[in-house]
Parts: structure tokens; sequence; C-alpha cells
């Protein structure tokens, strides 16, 4: 049985090398997909090796599954380079009842692993699930500046008054990876508060690989007879470099916190008048224009200015919300996704339903929604010249 196996993830997992996108043309010191401007050598180095991880290809060998939704970091993050966004999604899901939350953990939930070293133990979203939803992946340039935003800011944030009965809560996670609640800033619902905890929770649960900080590998639907059965890797399959202190979870953060923000695009009288539009319509009450960085030890990231555009605060967006609760996120909550990088994205919104800016503000809601109903009753004009603006960032 271990040879037919180990067969059948060969078979399973050789599509999933054919899936990998190719190495992209490395860009330049403060340019999209390079790493940011201003890194001393030890810096860049860690650039350089944590790209390498962010590359890498799992195998079974390596720990890869048993269940899994893609065999390395940069699958879901390409566009634009490495770290980018794209047009892969995962599968959430759950059970409400009278609008109580039920994540099915106990069926694997609520992240389905849509892939596995061995069909057997493939995943499948239960029958009992009715609430069933899609995320894209989600743009990782410029994270570092990102990551460096003192959680006072943001709740500052949160306190401020607010117009148009916008309100804003900051995300208070127990962040893995310091044991200390931090305000969370990464993914859509500002779930993980630093780039070395969304790292972990990635490997483990994107890629099956088990670390220091996630040691317990996901069994299928929940299936521990099935767990015992495919794990076959001692875990935590993610081991540290006794040398370095270091493991792939801490190779690939740095890699990521050092990565540049997107370049902006040209700035033209049209796209000056769209960001007037842009402001007419209040869109910044959630889409933030800037933030400031506190002290880092890395110089680059530390008292940055970070054209952002989103105050990384979970908002009630209504009809846009996902139906999942993750977390101190409600099923309406979302996170205010950073515009910066807007026009390297293949699809808009959390599961990518559009590729067009204009259905995505219409699909705006709840603390959203007089702005959206600003949009709409623009002038064609305007909505040129607001598109201009976005396209730019």
């Amino acid at each position: 049985m271990r040879p037919l196996r180990f067969l059948l993830a060969f078979l399973c997992i050789g599509a999933a090398f054919a899936q990998q996108p190719p190495p992209p043309r490395p860009s330049a010191a403060g340019q999209t997909g390079g790493p940011i401007a201003g890194l001393t050598s030890v810096d860049l180095a860690a650039y350089r090796n944590g790209l390498e991880s962010f590359r890498q290809v799992e195998t079974v060998d390596s720990g890869l599954g048993p269940i899994f939704n893609d065999t390395s970091c940069i699958v879901c993050h390409n566009t634009g380079g490495p770290g980018g966004a794209s047009g892969r999604t995962v599968t959430r899901f759950g059970l409400t009842t009278n609008e109580l939350f039920d994540s099915l953990a106990a069926r694997g939930g609520s992240l389905l692993q849509a892939r596995a070293i061995d069909p057997a133990f493939r995943e499948v979203v239960p029958r009992e699930a009715n609430t069933v939803t899609r995320r894209v992946s989600t743009p990782l340039f410029g994270a570092g500046l990102i990551e460096a935003i003192p959680d006072a800011t943001l709740l500052a944030l949160a306190a401020a008054a607010k117009p148009d009965g916008v309100r804003g809560r900051a995300a208070l996670i127990n962040d893995v990876s310091t044991g200390t609640q931090r305000v969370g800033r990464f993914g859509w619902k500002s779930q993980q508060a630093t780039l070395l905890a969304f790292a972990a929770d990635a490997y483990v649960n994107e890629m099956g690989i088990t670390n220091r900080f996630f040691p317990e590998e996901n069994a299928p639907n929940g299936k521990a007879a099935l767990l015992a059965r495919a794990d076959q890797i001692m875990d935590p399959e993610d081991h540290v470099n006794p040398t370095t202190g270091k493991s792939d979870v801490d190779r690939a953060a740095a890699y990521m916190r050092l990565l540049a923000p997107p370049t902006r695009g040209t700035v033209t009288a049209e796209v000056l008048e769209g960001e007037r539009v842009f402001h007419s319509i209040n869109c910044t009450a959630c889409h933030i224009p800037a933030l400031t960085t506190g002290s880092s030890p890395i110089a680059a990231l530390s008292q940055k200015r970070v054209v952002l555009y989103s105050d990384l605060l979970l908002h009630d967006m209504g009809s846009l919300g996902d139906g999942i609760v993750q977390g101190p996120a409600g099923d309406r909550d979302m996170r205010t996704a950073p515009l910066w990088g807007l026009s390297l994205r293949p699809s808009y919104l959390h599961d990518g339903r559009t590729s067009s800016l204009d259905t995505a503000i219409k699909a705006h809601d709840g603390e959203a929604v007089l702005s959206r109903n600003r949009y709409v009753n623009l002038s064609a004009p305007q909505k040129k010249e607001l598109m201009a603006f976005l396209r730019s960032l």
C-alpha cells in the first residue's frame, strides 16, 4: 500500500509542479516586486534567502499535506512579481443558524484544503455547510510597512469619530509569534498581526507544513483516523536551522517584510481630479490615504509614510460581508482592503467576483453605502476621472 500511495501522491502533486509560474525577472530596489529601497547588505541577504523560501516547492518528503491548497507561496502570490495577488481562490465554509455561525471545525472548517497527497484524503465541503465563499489571495507588496504601523495608530483610528455612520473596529487578536494581544492587519478579516504569524498560518493551512507555531496537522474533514494513516513525516516539519535560528517561515516572513510597496502610476491632471472625487464622496472615511510607521530596527521601515489607502480596520460591509466569522471579525465584517497596487490585481473584492471597478464599487454596502450612493450619482466625466485615479494606484 505504501508504494501505491506514494505513486498516487507523485501523480497528484506532479500537476501542481506544472502550475508553477516561471520565475519573474528580478525588480530593482524600490520597484514593485523588488526589495524596498534603503536596505543594508544584511537585509538584502535576508530578502534573497527569503525569496528562495517563498519560491520553494514543497513535496511529500518536506512535509506537504496530507491536505493542502498548493505547493508554494509564489503560486498564489505572483501578479506583478513574487508577493503579488493572483486569481487563485480558497474556499471558506460554515453553518449559519439563526444568525449564529458554526465554523464546523470538527468537520475541517472553516478553510477547505482542496487537494491531498492521496485522493483518499481529500476534503470536501460538508453537506451541512450553508455558508460557502471564496477568497482571493491578498497582495503582499509593502507588507513590512504595514506591519510597522503601531497598534496605537490603529486603535486611535478606531476610536475617532467618523462621518456617514462609518465606525470601524480594530481586530484584537492573540499573536502566536509574540504571545501577546495585538491589532490584526493582515488577511481579509485582519486575522493576523505579524508577518511571522501570517507565514506560519499559511504554511500549515495552505501547504500542510507544520511549524513551531502551528505544530499539529489538519485532519481531512476532521477525521483523525485518516490523518493517522496519512501523516508520515514527524511534526513540526518546518525545521529551525540550529546555526541561524531560522526556519522557512522565518525566511518567508523576512522576504514579505522587505518587499517594496507597489510603484505608483503616472499622476496626470485627470488622476488628480479623480482623487478629488474620491475625497468628495468620502471614500477616505475607510480608505485613509496614508499612515505612518513607528520606529523599526530596519531603517527602511522606520518612521515612513505608508500611502496604502486603508485604515486596516474591520467594517460592517452588509451584504458584501463573506458570511464567515473569524476571530473578532463577524460575518459582515471585512478589513478595509489597501488600494495601493490596485492596477496590478486581476480581480476585485474578497471573492474576486469582478474585474470591473465600477461593479466592485457598486457592491459596497453597510458602512460604505452612502459613499456608494454618491458614486452612483456622479456624472460620467467624474466617474471617468475617479477610475483614472484608482488605476494609477
